[in-house]
Formats: structure tokens, C-alpha cells, sequence
């Protein structure tokens, strides 16, 4: 046996008695490093004829391509040998059930504002979004609530920076969305036309100081505003009583309007609605507030209450949720417990 023989057999001996990848590379560096035999074999070719280097240069590589192939598949040996080892630590246990992606769906209350929405579109109204954040004037003095009104107590709410204030019912966007009509016509009105009437519903969240089973510091309002230059109770009971039948899917129902005060209409009424079958046959359940707004209202939208008048309501979707669902706590809409929403989808 020569000498490179010798050394590839040596070198091969060394790698099979490797057990760890760091002793393996140290190995390595005796061979093929800067230091290495092979190297320091091929350093010394250079002192050799022209064709002493290439008969000594070609067995030199020929060894070298042994030792490196060695080299390799000592490597994959342990690297194999690592992997079997923590596959036999870090098993998966196959038998597991697998995890369930379940399909997702809307929240009960977005299903009663939808289904709102689209009943009252059929009906010809708009549906108006706007600010959570409102300034006083469109919260209560537009609405007919001065700094001054009583009525002010019971709208107690969450107040920010510059005196503005998180909303405590939709109906400023009663307020915007009719001023935004006005300014739209200001031409026809300047010259005595009359303009198209305001037809217009307003859902979305709003906030007060409250909480119990029935109430939540954040809930949900959906108001409603119709004016032109004849719109009376009387439209307001046939477009009511039409929508409660739509959303609950039933001719078995009764409305009744109770004498009641907002600061903003005039005459007012509560709104409740008796269901002839069911778990709440016979009870009569109160669903919205409402009323012919009042002239100082609709001046404060712009226009002349001698030539414009109409009816506005507020009701809460919450509550029809509840009422559609057969829900008793309002809290368990905004809980984010999975196993109840899932139920609704």
C-alpha cells in the first residue's frame, strides 16, 4: 500500500470513529483543511517537473475525491442518525384529532341591522352612517335638548377631549343627513320649490352609562326620519306596523302607541308590539320611541316647519335580536363566547 492509500485509508478510519458532527469537521481540517496533509501533498507539487505534476497531481485528487466522499457520507450517516433520534424523542401521536377550522358567520346583532336595513329600503329609505364621535350641538341642542333640558340626566354619557362626546343615539345623523339635503337643494328652496322629501334611516353603536341584564355601555340604535309636506302618524303607524310584520315573518301581531315625551318630537309615543302565539303571546313589549318632529328640529335642519313636517323613531336592534332569538340577556351578544354565537350560524 502507498502512501496516499494509507492516508485515505486513514483518513476513512478516522471519520467512522466520528459520533458528533463537531468531531467529524475537526477530523476534516487533519485532511483537506489549509493545514492538511492533502494540502500540504499538493503544495509540494510545485517543485516537481511538468510531467511529474501531472502523473502525482492526478493520484493526489484521485485520494482526495476518496477522502471527500468519506467526508460526505459520514456526515449523512450522522445527520440520519440525529434525525432517528429525535423522531424517536419528539413522536406525534397520530391518533389525535385533527383541528377543526369551523366556518364563520355574522354576529346575530349585524343579521338584525341587515335585515333592517333591507326592509327599510324597500321602503324607500336611505341608510346614513356618520361619526361615532359627536360634537354637542348635533348630540343635543339641534335635537332640542339645550345644556339646560332635564332630559340631558338620562343621556349621561362618555366624554372626550373638546367637549365632544361618544354618541348616545344615532339621531345626530338624522340631523346631518337632512342638513346635507338641504344644502343640496338650497337653490330650489331660496326660490320657493319644494324639494324631494327626507327619507332616511340611521343604525350603528352608540354609548351610554349603563349596564345590567336588559342594557350594555355599547349598544346599538337604528333611528328612522320621514319628512315631507304631509307625512303624519298615520304614515308612521302603516310603515311601522309594516316593518315590525316583515322582520318578525308574521301577520299575528298588534301595534299600540302610548302617550309619551321626547325632547325632539311633539306629540310623542312608545311603540309596543303583542304577539298572539308564541312563548310571549299576550305580553305587550315596548320596541321603539317615537313622534312628529319637532318645528324647532326641523328649523334647526334647515327648513320652514310650516311647509315641512313628519315623523322620526328609534328603536333598538339589541332588543329585536333578543326578541327574534328568544335571547332574556342582552350581555350575551357582546361576551364573545363561541358556543353561543355559533348558534346563530
Amino acid at each position: 500500500m502507498n502512501e496516499l492509500e494509507t492516508l485515505v485509508a486513514k483518513a476513512k478510519q478516522q471519520f467512522g470513529e466520528c459520533t458528533n458532527p463537531a468531531d467529524l469537521e475537526n477530523a476534516k481540517a487533519l485532511y483537506l483543511g489549509k493545514s492538511g496533509e492533502i494540502t500540504a501533498l499538493l503544495k509540494s507539487l510545485a517543485q516537481l517537473s511538468v510531467e511529474e505534476k501531472k502523473a502525482k497531481g492526478a493520484l493526489i485528487n484521485q485520494a482526495k475525491q476518496e477522502i471527500e466522499s468519506a467526508l460526505q457520507s459520514r456526515r449523512e450517516h450522522l445527520s440520519n442518525v440525529e434525525l432517528n433520534r429525535q423522531l424517536a424523542s419528539e413522536a406525534l401521536d397520530v391518533t389525535l384529532p385533527g383541528r377543526v377550522r369551523h366556518r364563520g358567520g355574522l354576529h346575530p346583532v349585524s343579521l338584525t341591522l341587515s335585515r333592517i336595513e333591507a326592509i327599510f329600503r324597500s321602503m324607500g329609505f336611505d341608510v346614513a352612517q356618520g361619526p361615532e364621535i359627536e360634537t354637542d350641538w348635533f348630540n343635543f341642542t339641534a335635537l332640542n335638548t339645550p345644556a339646560d333640558h332635564p332630559a340631558r340626566s338620562m343621556h349621561d354619557t362618555f366624554y372626550v377631549e373638546g367637549g365632544n362626546l361618544l354618541r348616545t343615539h344615532t339621531s345626530p345623523m338624522q340631523i346631518r343627513y337632512a342638513m346635507d339635503h338641504v344644502q343640496h337643494h338650497q337653490d330650489a328652496l331660496k326660490s320657493g320649490q319644494r324639494i324631494p322629501e327626507i327619507r332616511v334611516i340611521a343604525p350603528g353603536r352608540t354609548y351610554r352609562v349603563d349596564s345590567d341584564a336588559t342594557h350594555s355601555p355599547m349598544f346599538h340604535q337604528c333611528e328612522g326620519l320621514w319628512l315631507g309636506e304631509n307625512i303624519s302618524f298615520k304614515d308612521l303607524k302603516v310603515v311601522f306596523t309594516e316593518f315590525c310584520k316583515t322582520f318578525f315573518e308574521t301577520e299575528d301581531l298588534k301595534l299600540r302607541f302610548r302617550p309619551s315625551f321626547f325632547p325632539f318630537t311633539e306629540p310623542s309615543a312608545e311603540i309596543d308590539i303583542q304577539f298572539s302565539s308564541g312563548p310571549l303571546a299576550g305580553r305587550w313589549l315596548e320596541v321603539a320611541g317615537s313622534g312628529q318632529v319637532h318645528p324647532q328640529v326641523v328649523k334647526n335642519m334647515g327648513l320652514d316647519p310650516e311647509n315641512y313636517i313628519g315623523f322620526a323613531f328609534g328603536m333598538g336592534p339589541d332588543r329585536l335580536t333578543m326578541l327574534r332569538y328568544g335571547v332574556n340577556d342582552l350581555r350575551l351578544f357582546f361576551d364573545g363566547d363561541m358556543r353561543f354565537l355559533h348558534q346563530f350560524n
